[in-house]
């Protein structure tokens, strides 16, 4: 080895962050009381919630089925935690903003924060990816094949990427295996691997593949050149010297990045896992969780009211034609897996509108519904509001708008009686979570921070990245755009790199790609293959 060699390394060394430097004792004991307390608070949740439903178990099988279940689950967030960290902690960690110890834990903190004041609309909106008639069967083999595949293999990609240190995006991961199984169910009953699937979704994941890099790469940057022009501190675009941190003023922006990704995350990629516990929910205990028993008081009369609208609104599309074949429940299934409008869609719809408002009427409360059919009960209400989303969703469907006005008010009320968040749910997410967030974030941290680019990464060039990441993030949770924070901030920094004319580690580069082009169809052929697996050892 030369003497410059050795310089370099040497340089490479001083100005390296460390990364080694655990949580302390102090932070290990917190770390097991805390998984302790939330695994305590869980159970003692599901107990109450049982006991207030009267749920009486007459066999334990259930409840195993659901310990496994949540276990599962929950292991996908913590999964998530520590595999999408180093979009928060990366850019603070190599400027030397905060140590890497302090930034881990106050990245899992304010995931932590996120998950607890985020509103479950992301939650659901996963579910409805899946196949209906598996969401209806959720209790069923089928449905807890389903549940089990569509996680294990988010767990076991998400696990396999981060052991390579490739930052890639679990939320693509997710739709991936939703859509796997979707495929899988589709061909094993006999409809074809198109039939309820949401092809659309699939799309979008497949121009975020696309775009995000694309997008954090371009705006990252010209960030980074505006920046330059604007602030003529020359600090800022060399590598730090040693462990000195930035300016007070850009330090402060990189942590405030860091806190708003951190929040961001949480309050998005924390809803997914929810949505996924609240089937598990439905499916082990019914009378607890498929019905939402803590609706007001004027959900009934307002839920009759809209009912009544919607099968007046409906009535001139005639009177539902009742076959013993094809019920109305069945017509609306083949509506929405099929996505093709038939001459009893809309009677079927007005049919069903009026059962469910007979059903529920009948006991005056949500509350009142007995156990023996809240299963039911909530199955048609799901149906129905499935469909409504699929009428309003349909160019090829005219509605008149005192029919758009009904059916949106009606899929509202719906919506309130079955798509609801527990308390305790949303706090087991968050400690998953955020704990996760404060393990085994090194791989990937290291890859964002030395392997894009041929440099040490500067105050500017992490600004630049880590702001375009923060406003990204909130862009899409605010309109719904089709992109990948992760992609984003990976291609960020490598576009302040390419600006600051220091150039790629295109041995990285090229991983990076592959990684992000082989989420969608790997996740999917994982998840396919489990769920029909699990229905074989079923």
């Amino acid at each position: 080895m030369t003497i410059t060699a050795e310089r370099t390394a040497a340089d490479v060394a001083v100005r390296r962050p460390d990364l080694d430097r655990g949580l302390g004792a102090a932070g290990r004991w917190g770390f097991v009381v805390a998984t302790g307390a939330a695994i305590a608070y869980v159970a003692y949740s599901i107990y109450a919630d049982a006991s207030a439903a009267g749920v009486q178990p007459t066999t334990y099988l259930p409840f195993i089925l659901l310990f496994v279940s949540l276990l599962i689950a929950l292991g996908f967030e913590f999964v998530n935690g520590f595999h999408d960290t180093a979009n928060a902690v990366a850019t603070v960690i190599y400027t030397h903003s905060l140590p890497a110890h302090v930034a881990v834990v106050w990245s899992g903190v304010f995931n932590f924060l996120g998950v607890l004041v985020s509103s479950g609309a992301v939650a659901y909106s996963i579910i409805s990816l899946l196949p209906v008639e598996l969401i209806l069967r959720v209790g069923s083999q089928a449905g807890f094949a389903m549940v089990f595949a569509l996680l294990i293999a988010a767990i076991v990609w998400n696990l396999a990427t981060w052991y390579f240190g490739l930052p890639s995006s679990s939320s693509h991961t997710l739709v991936g295996s939703i859509i796997g199984v979707g495929v899988a169910n589709a061909v094993l009953s006999g409809h074809g691997g198109t039939a309820g699937v949401e092809w659309g979704e699939a799309a979008k994941v497949g121009y975020s593949l696309l775009l995000s890099p694309i997008l954090g790469f371009a705006l990252a940057a010209i960030l980074f050149k505006v920046m330059r022009v604007l602030v003529r501190n020359e600090a800022l675009y060399r590598e730090p010297s040693a462990n000195t941190p930035p300016p007070a003023w850009i330090r402060g922006l990189l942590i405030f990045t860091c806190t708003g990704v951190s929040f961001l995350h949480g309050s998005n990629d924390g809803q997914k896992g929810m949505g996924l516990i609240m089937l598990i929910l439905i499916g082990t205990v019914p009378t607890a969780y498929a019905l939402n028993r803590a609706v007001p008081e004027s959900y009934m009369p307002e839920f009759h009211q809209r009912a009544e609208a919607v099968v007046s609104a409906l009535a001139p599309r005639g009177p539902y034609r009742v076959d013993a074949a094809v019920t109305a429940e069945a017509a609306l299934q083949r509506y929405i897996s099929q996505k093709t409008l038939q001459p009893d869609t809309l009677p079927a719809l007005a049919s069903l509108a009026t059962d469910i408002d007979n059903e529920v009427s009948r006991y005056g409360s949500l509350q009142a519904v007995p156990a023996a059919v809240t299963k039911n009960v909530r199955n048609a209400m799901y149906l129905a509001s499935e469909a409504i989303k699929r009428l309003q969703a349909d160019e090829t469907v005219s509605l008149t708008p005192d029919e758009t006005s009904a059916l949106s008010a009606f899929k509202a009320s719906l919506d309130a009686g079955t798509r609801f968040i527990p308390t305790w749910v949303k706090v087991a997410v968050a400690f998953a979570l955020g704990l996760g967030t404060m393990v085994g974030w090194k791989r990937i941290v290291v890859t964002v921070g030395e392997k894009i680019g041929k440099q040490h990464l500067t105050y500017g060039q992490g600004a630049s990245a880590e702001l375009v990441a923060m406003a990204t993030i909130g862009l899409a949770d605010r309109f719904g755009l089709p992109v990948s924070t992760t992609h984003v901030l990976s291609s960020g920094v490598a576009g302040t790199m390419v600006a600051n004319g220091t150039g790629l580690q295109m041995s990285t580069v090229r991983n990076l790609g592959a990684a992000w082009l082989l989420t969608l169809p790997i996740s999917m052929l994982l998840s396919a293959g489990l769920y029909a697996l699990f229905l074989q050892l079923a």
